[in-house]
C-alpha cells in the first residue's frame, strides 16, 4: 500500500497546488455568477433594496447575529417603499392588503409556510401547530380549540386569577410601600410561565411562590438567542446542521428541555381527569396524534402563550410610564370602573375601552413578533397589494416596519391610544395594517386569551398600585435587540400601594 501511494504522489503530486487553485477559481467563478444572476437576471430583480441584501444571504445573516434585522427592514421600508427586496428570493411588505394576500383565506391555494424558517430541525422534530402544513394543521388546530374556546376560559377563570392574586401578594410583599423599584419584566414572565404551565400541563413553575425563576424557564428565555445562530447555520450549513449544533452544545439544551416536556405531559396524561386546560384537545384525540407531537405542541404552546404575553406587558408599563397623561387616565377608568377589586374578572374588563386602546397602540409600538413570518408564493405566482410576485419568492408582512409606517398610521412614533377610539386626528390611519396576531386560517389560536389576561393583570395593577418608572428605565425600549423576541433588559418600576386598596 505504501508503494502505491508512494508511486501516485510523485507521478501526480505536483498538481495538487495546482488543483487547490482550480478549486478555489472554481468556486470564485459559482459566487460571483450568483451574485451577478441575483441582481440583473433574478425574477424580483425589479423590486428594490440594498445591494448586498439583493446579491446575497449573508446581508441577512449578519443582521440575524447582529439582532437588529427587524429594525433594519423598518428603516429600509422608509427609504425604499411599501415593498422592499430584503433578500435574493425574499420581499417584505408593510400596506394592510399585503396581510390578506400572504395570509388570508385562500382555500387550497394558502400560501404555505417557509420550511427554511418553520422547521429549524428539519425532519428531526414532528409537525406543530405553528410549522404544521395545511392539512395538519387544521387537525391540530381543532383538538387544540377546546381550550382556547370561550366556555374553556370562563372555565379557566379560576386558575388564571388563582395566579393574578398571587402576584399582587407579591408585588406588595416586595414593594416597600414604593420605595424599592420592582423589575416588572421578570414579574410579568413568572405570571405568564405559571399560568401557561397550569393550563398546559396541569401544574405551573413555581415563580411566582418562590418569586423566581424555574430552571427550565430560565433556560427557554436564555435559550431564545440560539435561535439567530440557528437560522444562520441552516441557510448557509444545512448538512452540517446536527453536527454543528452539538458541538456548541445547543442540541443538549434542545434535548433537555424537551425531556423536562415530555415528564412533565406524562404527569397530566396520568391525572385522568378531564381538565379545562389545552392538552385536555390533544388527549382526547390522542389516536390521532403521536406521544411527541402532543409533547412538541406542549413545548410550542408553553413559549407563544407566555413569553409573548409578558413582553407586551413589559412595553405596555413602559410607554404608559413615559406617557404619563395616558397613565393617568387610564387609571381613572380603572378605578372609576369597580368599587373593588374583586369585581375585576376576566369578563368585567372587557368593558375597559381605553384599556384595549393602550394595549393595541402598546402592539403597535411594541410588537412582540417584530419579524416578518415568511411564506412562499405558490405555482403560477400572486398578485400581493398590487404587484405580481413570482412563485416561490419568500414573502412577509414585517410587523415593527408596518407599525410605524406614515403610509399606514400619524405620527407613527408617538403613543396615541386615541387612535384606535375613533379620534379625528387620526382618521386617515389604516389600523388593519397592524395584525399582532395575524389573520387567516393560521392566525394566532390564544388571540382572546392573551387579551383578557393582559388586560386583568394591568387592571388590578393600576387599581392597587401607582405605577412609576424608576431611574434607568426611561430608555428601556431604546436599542433593544431582537433575537425570535426581544431581548428586554430589565424593568425597574416604582409600584406603592394605593389608596384605593
Amino acid at each position: 500500500m505504501e508503494h502505491e501511494l508512494r508511486f501516485v504522489w510523485e507521478q501526480y503530486g505536483g498538481y495538487l497546488p495546482h488543483l487547490g487553485l482550480a478549486f478555489i477559481v472554481w468556486g470564485a467563478i459559482v459566487v460571483v455568477s450568483q451574485i451577478f444572476y441575483n441582481l440583473y437576471l433574478h425574477p424580483l430583480r425589479k423590486f428594490p433594496g440594498p445591494l448586498a441584501a439583493r446579491a446575497t444571504r449573508l446581508w441577512r445573516a449578519r443582521k440575524i447575529l447582529k439582532g437588529d434585522l427587524p429594525q433594519t427592514v423598518r428603516a429600509l421600508h422608509e427609504k425604499y417603499g411599501p415593498v422592499v427586496r430584503i433578500g435574493p428570493d425574499e420581499l417584505s411588505f408593510v400596506e394592510s392588503q399585503a396581510w390578506k394576500d400572504i395570509y388570508g383565506h385562500h382555500g387550497s391555494n394558502e400560501m404555505a409556510k417557509d420550511p427554511k424558517f418553520y422547521r429549524l430541525m428539519g425532519k428531526h422534530v414532528p409537525d406543530t401547530i405553528i410549522s404544521a402544513d395545511r392539512e395538519r394543521h387544521g387537525l391540530l388546530r381543532r383538538q387544540l380549540a377546546h381550550g382556547f374556546s370561550e366556555r374553556s376560559m370562563r372555565e379557566q377563570e379560576p386558575i388564571i386569577g388563582e395566579y393574578v392574586d398571587l402576584l399582587m401578594r407579591r408585588l406588595e410583599e416586595h414593594c416597600e410601600d414604593g420605595r424599592k423599584p420592582l423589575d416588572m419584566r421578570a414579574w410579568f414572565n413568572f405570571t405568564t410561565f405559571d399560568v401557561i404551565g397550569n393550563l398546559g400541563f396541569g401544574s405551573d413553575f413555581g415563580c411566582l411562590e418562590k418569586s423566581r425563576y424555574h430552571p427550565w424557564v430560565g433556560a427557554i428565555l436564555h435559550n431564545l438567542k440560539d435561535n439567530a445562530l440557528m437560522r444562520v447555520v441552516t441557510q448557509f450549513l444545512p448538512p452540517l446542521f446536527p453536527h454543528l449544533l452539538n458541538q456548541m452544545g445547543m442540541l443538549k439544551g434542545r434535548k433537555q428541555h424537551m425531556e423536562y416536556t415530555r415528564q412533565t405531559v406524562r404527569k397530566r396524561m396520568a391525572l385522568k381527569t378531564e381538565r379545562p386546560d389545552f392538552i385536555e384537545g390533544l388527549l382526547k384525540k390522542k389516536d390521532d396524534l403521536t406521544e411527541e407531537e402532543i409533547n412538541v405542541n406542549a413545548s410550542v404552546l408553553i413559549i407563544a402563550g407566555s413569553e409573548t404575553t409578558a413582553t407586551l406587558l413589559s412595553g405596555a408599563v413602559y410607554l404608559l410610564g413615559t406617557h404619563r397623561d395616558v397613565l393617568e387616565k387610564l387609571t381613572r377608568e380603572v378605578r372609576s370602573a369597580f368599587t373593588s377589586e374583586d369585581q375585576i374578572t376576566l369578563t368585567s374588563v372587557n368593558s375597559l375601552t381605553y384599556m384595549l386602546a393602550c394595549l393595541n397602540e402598546s402592539f403597535r409600538q411594541y410588537p412582540p413578533a417584530a419579524l416578518g413570518l415568511p411564506r412562499v408564493v405558490p405555482k403560477g405566482g400572486s398578485k400581493i397589494a398590487g404587484h405580481w410576485v413570482p412563485q416561490d419568492t419568500r414573502v412577509a408582512v414585517w410587523q415593527l416596519a408596518a407599525n410605524y409606517s406614515e403610509r399606514n398610521f400619524s405620527k407613527p412614533e408617538e403613543f396615541h391610544p386615541e387612535r384606535f377610539l375613533g379620534d379625528e386626528r387620526f382618521a386617515t390611519d389604516d389600523l388593519s395594517a397592524m395584525q399582532p396576531f395575524s389573520v387567516g386560517p393560521r392566525n394566532c389560536i390564544g388571540r382572546n386569551l392573551a387579551y383578557a389576561e393582559m388586560r386583568l393583570i394591568l387592571a388590578r395593577i393600576l387599581y392597587r398600585f401607582d405605577i412609576e418608572l424608576a431611574p434607568g428605565a426611561q430608555d428601556w425600549m431604546k436599542n433593544q435587540r431582537f433575537y425570535s423576541l426581544w431581548d428586554k433588559p430589565e424593568l425597574p418600576v416604582y409600584l406603592k400601594p394605593a389608596r384605593t386598596s
